[in-house]
């Protein structure tokens, strides 16, 4: 999506594929007794021309109503990380945004979301990276991002994968992945228990993302 342009081809006939999915509701993959309760948003930005890929794990609930991505307090988090304003964070120029889950899961017993649908990584993801050839750096946030973009290298824990950052994000193959903990004000307390993150990891993360967004 370069200036006012209009998305190429395969980008627009992926989004409007993505837009139109129902899968979950229609075919869910544990059964009938799985079909997600309420209609179907799924969520996704897709871009020619962003080099950062937002890879979350699933829409909130605000998010699903407004269909606008990190539409939340754990958006406005997030944009703190990066450094970027708002009307930054929703340029298609600078940002790609694809969830490991595209729609919001729901809730369970205790009042929190599900983890992501399981049927949206299979469908989709591999789809929409191999449309994207441009991404340089992939912000892999949270556990189920980042066991499908780091694989075997993805530690046991979260705070270790996260710990590890310098190791994955200088990888020579396919583009650099920055592990992040979720920007959920759940993780508050995770932030004050491990101060290397802010000290460390978001003076690197604000650099690359001024780099490859000017």
């Amino acid at each position: 999506m370069m200036d006012d342009a209009e998305p190429d081809g395969e980008i627009a006939a992926l989004g409007a594929a993505i837009t139109a999915c129902r899968l979950c509701r229609d075919a869910p993959a544990k059964g009938p007794r799985d079909r997600l309760p309420h209609e179907p948003r799924p969520v996704a930005v897709l871009s020619d021309a962003a080099r950062i890929l937002i890879a979350g794990q699933a829409p909130g609930l605000r998010v699903h109503e407004s269909g606008l991505p990190f539409n939340d307090a754990s958006g406005d988090r997030l944009r703190d990380w990066l450094g970027v304003t708002r009307e930054e964070f929703y340029d298609p120029r600078k940002f790609a945004i694809v969830p490991m889950g595209l729609c919001f899961p729901g809730y369970d017993a205790h009042g929190s979301d599900l983890p992501p649908r399981r049927e949206c990584a299979p469908l989709w993801r591999a789809r929409a990276i191999a449309a994207m050839p441009q991404i340089d750096l992939v912000l892999a946030i949270g556990q189920y991002a980042q066991a499908w973009h780091l694989g075997a290298a993805k530690a046991a824990s979260m705070t270790e994968t996260v710990r590890d950052w310098r190791r994955h994000l200088h990888r020579n193959a396919g583009p650099a992945v920055l592990p992040l903990p979720h920007p959920s004000w759940r993780n508050t307390g995770w932030l004050k228990r491990n101060p290397w993150f802010e000290a460390e990891v978001l003076p690197e993360l604000r650099k690359r993302v001024k780099t490859l967004t000017e």
